[in-house]
């Protein structure tokens, strides 16, 4: 009997730990940012670019760079990018907006490129509002695109579901962070220890502008029935675009991505009237009686 006690509480001490160590490891296991000098200069080949820094209310800096249409632009894309890195590499995706003569604007998170101070949640969630504000003293908000990739797609859903932006993209998005470090860790009481919980699915029950969702059938991060499923969570005004063979990381290689930011960008969407289609047409086998 001993023996069994000593097991369970052996079992018990080690899941604590682990409990423990995971709730404070995780800013480590989930963010991977890299740090720029201060003096560092932004440079894209054929990109007119401006950087800018923003100050937010508790001191921290926010570093983001604008990418200029080379035309006038019909708006501009609010890109939140993925959780590596600084947007000194992902800079290189805002041609696929201004060659569609958008602006981009693409700002680093806390701890990132940059910008400073010390990082949570809730913190991310205000600056980004932060940045939103500054957009919208320049531009009127309707002409306003939020972009969120992977990591960024939860905040850009936040974003949308307390604003009113033209539109939302969400790029191999999530349910929620917790259901995908549930993936790994199943046994772990993820509802408590996760301090980004990000659950987009809640957020974007209260989007009213259009939502655009993208992901590839071949993403092994974070599959392609995430996205079958937030369709699902606000489907008057949701649609889904599938990258066949795509992965969570290449989605720029395809042609089929392309052509469906085009679609998104350029296209209006028309009004169908259902009266004319086949939507309430009833079906029958059975043959009327001959008179």
């Amino acid at each position: 009997m001993a023996y069994w006690i000593s097991t369970i509480l052996t079992i018990v001490i080690v899941y604590i730990i682990i409990s423990v160590a995971l709730y404070y490891l995780q800013d480590y296991l989930l963010f991977k940012p890299e740090k720029l000098p201060k003096d560092f200069q932004f440079y894209y080949e054929n990109q007119e670019t401006e950087e800018y820094n923003m100050e937010t209310r508790d001191g921290a800096t926010l570093n983001g760079v604008l990418f200029k249409s080379k035309e006038k632009p019909r708006g501009v894309v609010l890109y939140l990018k993925g959780n590596s890195k600084s947007i000194k590499g992902w800079g290189k995706f805002a041609v696929d907006f201004t060659r569609h003569n958008f602006n981009v604007f693409m700002v680093d998170y806390r701890g990132f490129g940059k910008s400073t101070g010390k990082r949570s949640q809730k913190a991310i969630k205000r600056d980004l509002q932060v940045v939103y504000n500054k957009l919208k003293e320049l531009i009127d908000e309707k002409y306003i695109i939020l972009y969120g990739r992977s990591l960024g797609s939860g905040f850009a859903a936040k974003l949308a579901s307390m604003n009113n932006p033209r539109m939302l993209i969400l790029d191999a998005p999530y349910y929620s962070l917790t259901k995908v470090t549930a993936r790994y860790m199943p046994f772990m009481p993820l509802s408590v220890l996760m301090k980004y919980p990000l659950p987009t699915y809640k957020w974007l029950r209260y989007v009213c502008c259009p939502i655009h969702i993208i992901h590839g059938t071949n993403d092994k991060l974070i599959p392609y029935k995430t996205s079958v499923k937030l369709s699902k969570v606000n489907p008057k005004l949701t649609k889904l675009h599938t990258v066949i063979g795509g992965g969570h990381k290449n989605l720029n290689n395809f042609e089929s991505y392309h052509n469906m930011l085009d679609d998104i960008l350029n296209k209006k969407p028309k009004e169908i009237d259902l009266q004319t289609t086949s939507i309430n047409v009833i079906h029958s086998s059975k043959r009327k009686a001959k008179a």
